[in-house]
């Protein structure tokens, strides 16, 4: 068991995934200098209930390693933050929130790739491509629809996860998959859910 540091988020984090942030509370700062002299990493979980300034959230118990790559003062005392996803934790026990919050957790066992599901990623890429372009008309996508993926399938699996454009709760279920298969036929699901929800969506006003 391991013990790290945590940053509840109101975001879910992917293996894979960039993860840019905004330090600026002091117990985050003070996590932040602890971590950099470290070994960088520290674990991010969704909150379930609750905001990410100020305490007092409650969280969910499954989220993700993030490995620190980019760290750069800002104004005010803020520090900027690239980390990275890497491995799937599950939090067995919260620590007293004393000076940043910390818990116990287990590593989730990796999601493997056999080859089988060669034909499930080549759908699942398409359905989630198609739908990033479908998206562009209702609302200004965060990535391009051709956006280029990694060579090695278990990383595009995971990549067309975080790019699927879902939201947290469905990433957390992402997230949780217990194998590659059910990782790549739920986010095909999901997609397909969001592409049929957007004709009741209101685009995006024109800037």
């Amino acid at each position: 068991m391991d013990v790290l540091p945590m940053f509840p988020l109101g975001t879910v984090l992917l293996p894979g995934q960039p993860l840019p942030l905004q330090v600026f509370e002091p117990r985050y700062l003070t996590m932040l200098r602890d971590v950099a002299s470290g070994d960088g990493r520290f674990g991010v979980v969704l909150i379930e209930r609750g905001f990410e300034v100020g305490g007092g959230d409650q969280r969910f118990d499954v989220g993700c390693i993030a490995g620190i790559e980019q760290v750069r003062p800002m104004p005010g005392g803020h520090v900027g933050l690239l980390a990275r996803g890497q491995e799937r934790i599950e939090v067995v026990d919260w620590l007293p929130d004393d000076p940043y919050p910390r818990a116990e957790v287990r590593r989730l066992p990796d999601l493997v790739w056999t080859g089988e599901e060669a034909p499930r990623l080549a759908e699942t890429e398409r359905t989630v491509r198609r739908a990033l372009t479908v998206m562009s008309d209702h609302r200004s996508p965060a990535l391009p629809a051709d956006i280029e993926l990694a060579d090695d399938p278990m990383a595009r699996s995971w990549q067309l996860a975080w790019i699927a454009q879902l939201g947290a709760l469905d990433q957390l279920a992402l997230l949780k998959s217990s194998s590659l298969g059910e990782l790549l036929e739920t986010t095909e699901r999901l997609t397909m859910e969001a592409l049929e929800l957007l004709p009741l969506q209101s685009p995006d006003e024109p800037d």
